[in-house]
């Protein structure tokens, strides 16, 4: 997958449209996460760094469904912006019409604009084309740097790049380098680590990964449906009793590529799937009746281990255990470690396990922690990207 980025194209006193992913949480008006923004402003200073250039700024944020709500207004996220960028950032009055064209058209050198929220505006989710053309007349050029929407043909993520020359942002250009190898040439051994909670959701990155993977390890809610096809007791564990099928044949061929598939053979359980429930050790790989899986054992911990020390590429995706219940975290907090002490490539796609790597303090340590949590999924199950594929060599 070959992408031009802001690196392969004269930037120099052109006007920049910029879409970034800038969907942060938002707690009495302030930022209370910024990683999103942190992520996308090396683009935005090597831009701004190029001689003579502007910069628009597109994002998305919450879900105001096609309407001007003032909750979801970006000023807040404008001022935090503001203050990590170390300039100043104004917000336009609206995404379109003449008075955001005549604050575009008045932008000097050096000036960053952002725009109000693109979704205030059902033509956006639509990639209606003559909202995309009026977005597009914004700049000279066109960048893509929002990973966690890439996996949306929406206006200004894929529209856009239909009337501007479009290229990929940093932030793209590392998440395409690190995920794209794993689906094509991985170095070996490769294992995938993927938890979760349904196997509905992650059947088929299973199927993706069995393809290149030599090692796939299943753990969370999802496992329980897996060791019920094995014949397995698993008292009152989550069970997707329409998977049971889909799982069997999932195994059955794994076993044919001769990927070996690890399930937990021993398990942290609860009576009650509550933060305050008693724990419960289970020494076998069969749960008693009345009881829930919650994490894995130390003897799936240990099968974990054996699989990581001499993995040359580690993508995981998914925690092991209810691991926002602090008695119940200990699986994926020891998992999260292996993975951060693996000398191969390692990289975490998935809301919930890069929240685990971030809670744990173990980010740094990874090679990739990605920014898109539905991104990553389908990026991992194979499927193409509207917002890559439209930046494409």
């Amino acid at each position: 997958m070959k992408l031009q980025t802001v690196k392969d194209v004269d930037l120099q006193g052109k006007r920049v449209l910029i879409r970034v992913d800038f969907n942060v949480p938002l707690k009495d008006g302030v930022v209370t996460d910024d990683t999103r923004i942190e992520s996308a402003l090396p683009t935005v200073r090597y831009i701004l760094d190029q001689k003579g250039t502007s910069l628009v700024v597109m994002s998305h944020f919450g879900r105001p469904k096609g309407k001007k709500d003032p909750a979801f207004s970006m000023v807040p996220v404008a001022k935090r912006f503001e203050e990590l960028l170390g300039r100043k950032v104004k917000v336009a009055s609206d995404v379109i019409g003449d008075v955001v064209k005549k604050e575009v058209a008045d932008l000097k050198a050096g000036e960053v604009l952002l725009l109000e929220n693109v979704r205030f505006y059902k033509e956006e989710e639509a990639n209606d084309e003559g909202f995309s053309k009026e977005l597009a007349a914004y700049g000279d050029i066109y960048v893509n740097d929002a990973f966690g929407t890439a996996h949306r043909a929406h206006a200004s993520t894929e529209g856009v790049a239909h009337f501007l020359p479009a290229v990929a942002g940093f932030l793209i250009e590392k998440e395409v380098k690190f995920f794209a190898p794993l689906l094509e040439n991985p170095d070996k051994p490769f294992v995938a680590i993927i938890g979760g909670s349904k196997v509905s959701s992650k059947i088929s990155v299973l199927e993706s990964l069995a393809r290149t993977c030599d090692a796939i390890v299943i753990a969370g809610g999802m496992a329980y449906t897996f060791l019920k096809v094995q014949g397995h007791a698993i008292g009152k564990s989550l069970l997707e009793a329409e998977y049971l099928d889909v799982a069997k044949s999932f195994l059955a061929k794994a076993q044919e590529k001769g990927v070996r598939v690890i399930l937990p053979v021993d398990h942290v359980c609860a009576a009650e799937f509550n933060e305050q429930a008693e724990v419960v050790s289970v020494d076998s790989v069969d749960i008693p009746e009345g009881l829930i899986g919650m994490d894995v054992g130390p003897k799936t911990l240990a099968l974990v281990d054996k699989e990581l020390k001499g993995a040359k590429s580690i993508v995981w995706n998914g925690p092991m255990g209810v691991f926002e219940f602090d008695a119940f975290a200990a699986g994926t907090k020891a998992v999260a470690k292996m993975v951060a002490e693996c000398t191969g490539t390692t990289v975490v796609g998935g809301g919930d396990s890069v929240a685990a790597v971030n809670k744990f303090g173990f980010a740094d340590r990874i090679d990739h922690v990605s920014t898109g949590g539905g991104a990553s999924l389908e990026f991992l199950e194979g499927r193409e990207l509207p917002g890559i594929k439209a930046l494409e060599k």
